[in-house]
């Protein structure tokens, strides 16, 4: 009996570490969000299959005097397009040429179908939810439908309804495409003697310290990223983005990475997947050909539950207007947000005056 409990006593003291280094491996922390259905998985991977198949733009064809490179606007929203007539006005005597519209609308929002030169942008939506790999989802399925409508799309910008633009698109336009003074990043390989762009960069912010970095990497469990993705190789940066076609084939294109940040957190206080998977899948296959920060201007003072600033009417002017422009990294922020539905009547008031007035 006793030589019994001895080696019940004995096994039960060799197991303790055994469960302390394999337990974070069995026990997969709750989630209080759904993971993404498997329909909507083959679904997406249809679509990108084909996408990625897609004849993408040769060398020759990034040329700065080609004028028939566009910027591929993608719209990802989850409620109505509130600032669609200041983005009309943003395309207004544009030639329809160089730009072409894609709105990713979570369909369980009733949203009104803007008028314009958003009519009929829908793509085929899915849902989204905040703290959840859908909204990955939501942008590489922009990213994959703007590249198999237009092979001319050369730059992708994702912006929200909440983001207004802080420049004509004229002024946009350039500065991807043609100003050799834009991106204040640029390495000498970027340009020739003569000043002409031969290299295009992906405006992506990627920052590697941040002091909740590593909350956010085990935010699905403390191993499940390895070891595709070792803490040292995570990055964290802004939702929003312009990337250039090379880069938005590799999004699409991607399977590794996606594999581990598909999986739903059970933080969900330290889970935002869109402001991870991006930066950090850039960052890990071609850091160098990203500047490593983002065109749109984010007040992050105040935040309140991960959300950034709000402006509100009362704050909207001209002085606004050029403050949100000012960049350490470039000669102007491009976009902005984030705005509350009723900024609408007061940005209206300066379009032409201020913001379109370069």
């Amino acid at each position: 009996m006793f030589s019994t409990q001895f080696v019940l006593s004995f096994s039960l003291l060799l197991s303790l570490p055994i469960l302390f280094l394999l337990g974070p491996r069995i026990f997969s922390p709750h989630s209080s969000l759904p993971p993404i259905p498997l329909p909507d998985e083959l679904d997406d991977l249809s679509l990108f299959n084909r996408a990625a198949s897609s004849s993408s733009l040769s060398r020759s064809h990034l040329s700065s005097s080609n004028p028939k490179l566009k910027i591929a606007f993608l719209f990802l929203t989850n409620s109505d397009l509130h600032f669609s007539p200041l983005w009309n006005r943003f395309f207004k005597k544009t030639n329809k040429n160089l730009y072409n519209i894609y709105i990713h609308a979570d369909p369980s929002v009733n949203i009104t179908s803007p008028s314009g030169v958003f009519a009929n942008k829908f793509i085929s939506s899915k849902r989204t939810y905040r703290a959840s790999p859908t909204l990955i989802s939501a942008a590489r399925r922009l990213l994959a439908n703007a590249i198999l409508d237009d092979p001319a799309n050369a730059f992708f910008a994702l912006v929200s309804q909440s983001c207004i633009p802080l420049h004509s698109f004229r002024y946009v336009y350039n500065a991807l495409f043609t100003s050799t003074t834009f991106d204040y990043s640029s390495s000498a390989d970027s340009t020739t003697a003569f000043g002409v762009r031969v290299r295009y960069k992906s405006f992506i912010e990627i920052i590697s310290k941040e002091p909740r970095l590593w909350k956010r990497y085990i935010a699905r469990g403390r191993y499940v990223m390895t070891p595709e993705v070792q803490f040292d190789q995570f990055r964290v940066g802004s939702q929003f983005f312009v990337l250039t076609r090379k880069h938005a084939l590799l999004v699409i294109k991607d399977r590794k990475l996606w594999k581990k940040f598909k999986k739903p957190c059970y933080r969900s206080d330290e889970c935002y997947p869109e402001e991870h998977y991006f930066p950090t899948l850039l960052s890990m296959r071609d850091p160098n050909g990203c500047t490593h920060y983002t065109l749109t201007r984010v007040n992050w003072t105040g935040t309140t539950n991960g959300h950034p600033y709000t402006y509100r009417p009362n704050e909207v002017s001209p002085q606004l207007i050029h403050r949100l422009r000012e960049s350490k990294n470039s000669e102007s922020y491009l976009f902005a947000r984030k705005f509350s539905p009723d900024c609408l009547r007061p940005l209206m008031e300066i379009a032409d005056s201020v913001i379109f007035r370069d």
